[in-house]
């Protein structure tokens, strides 16, 4: 029990970040004039990080299982470049909490159809009503930021 909670915590604070490393990107994208430069930035010096943990923790994998790795599990990062992109450069027009909430509603919305369909290697979720319910919630809560 105490392995989930520790998990949730985690899950919470990465949130915080997200929250935090959208205004800061956005901030360095108006004052360089380029959201695109921003968002290198940002992939740049979170690979930077990600390096040293990767190197100190012995966790680099051999070519031999690079090369063994589906082609499709690659495009992670054009994913993530998008949202860094994406955030940067909306979140002055919408506010921090209308893009999060906007955010979560676009992943839940995802999600479900993830679950359902059982993608990218996960276990299938049926849709149930609880679930698109949810989905509609938050979608309610993006229109009840706006106003």
């Amino acid at each position: 029990m105490a392995r989930e909670w520790y998990a949730i915590f985690m899950v919470f604070l990465g949130g915080v970040a997200l929250s935090i490393q959208t205004p800061i990107n956005s901030a360095l994208g108006q004052a360089s004039g380029s959201g695109v430069f921003a968002a290198g930035v940002s992939f740049f010096l979170g690979f930077c990080v990600l390096a040293v943990i990767s190197v100190a923790g012995g966790g680099v994998p051999s070519a031999e299982v690079l090369r063994a790795i589906p082609a499709w599990m690659w495009l992670g990062g054009v994913f993530g470049a998008f949202y860094v992109w994406v955030v940067l450069t909306n979140v002055t027009q919408s506010g921090a909490l209308s893009l999060i909430a906007a955010l979560i509603a676009g992943q839940l919305a995802a999600a479900l159809a993830i679950d359902a369909a059982g993608l990218f290697g996960l276990g299938v979720h049926a849709i149930s009503w609880q679930r698109v319910a949810a989905v509609l919630l938050v979608g309610a809560g993006v229109v009840l930021s706006r106003y």
